[in-house]
């Protein structure tokens, strides 16, 4: 009875969104061992099932003349520090008054999504809004790659404009190829499937608030990320700057 509470907890804290192994791994973390079959046999006896998510389609517009940058990052998704990779994309959200446009950064080091930008337009402010809450929260130092894809928005002068005044290298997938920008298509899937359909939205500003409140109160800092050994981005990047910490006392 009461590791069936614990595995409870463990679902609920996660919104009903996690599989065995989220669950396995966080009661690991907590210092419960447990095998992912008794966790699963645990969920079937108190009839929990983990809400289930869709595929979803993003579009791009890359049909511009403008200019395009090479592909700097080359599917090495995970930086040793954070601050130095960040990616970015876009997606629709779809509500009964009409879509919302969500930009996103993610610094690929945590998988922390730490700039956003919401918007009922697709132009060229609803990504640099993005960077821009991005650049002042982390300051990041000259030389960080920022990769997305080809869409307009990021090939935009005003855009360039932004990357050239903080130093920054940009990296953009090929045409067409999805898995060169995987982490944010990743995220963009979890969303969708975790939040916007399991919602039929009024408009965008219900829409926007739930996204919200998804992003800076669960995802960043409440829902494991396999990436992250099954600790969310903000819990990953205090424990590893604690590390750095200890090590230069040592020293």
């Amino acid at each position: 009875m009461f590791l069936t509470e614990k595995v409870k907890s463990v679902f609920f804290e996660e919104r009903e969104l996690c599989g065995t192994r989220v669950i396995k791994n966080r009661l690991e973390q907590r210092g419960t061992l447990i095998s992912r079959k008794r966790v699963a046999r645990l969920l079937n006896e108190a009839g929990l099932v983990r809400k289930t998510k869709r595929k979803f389609q993003v579009t791009t517009d890359s049909k511009h003349n403008h200019f395009v940058a090479p592909n700097l990052l080359q599917r090495q998704f995970n930086p040793a520090e954070p601050n130095r990779v960040w990616a970015g994309d876009i997606t629709y959200i779809p509500t009964r008054n009409g879509w919302l446009y969500l930009a996103t950064v993610m610094d690929l080091y945590s998988r922390k999504v730490v700039g956003w930008s919401m918007d009922t337009s697709m132009k060229a402010t609803l990504v640099n809004d993005a960077l821009t809450m991005a650049l002042w929260r982390r300051k990041p130092d000259k030389g960080l790659i920022w990769h997305s894809d080809q869409g307009s928005q990021y090939c935009s002068k005003s855009h360039r404009a932004i990357l050239k005044d903080h130093g920054i290298q940009q990296s953009m997938s090929r045409k067409g190829n999805c898995w060169d920008n995987a982490t944010s298509e990743s995220f963009f899937s979890t969303i969708k499937g975790q939040l916007v359909e399991l919602n039929n939205f009024a408009d965008q500003t219900e829409a926007s608030a739930a996204i919200f409140e998804y992003i800076e109160v669960f995802y960043n800092n409440i829902r494991a990320h396999s990436a992250n050994g099954y600790r969310a981005p903000a819990e990953f990047e205090a424990m590893q700057n604690d590390t750095r910490i200890s090590k230069k006392s040592v020293l």
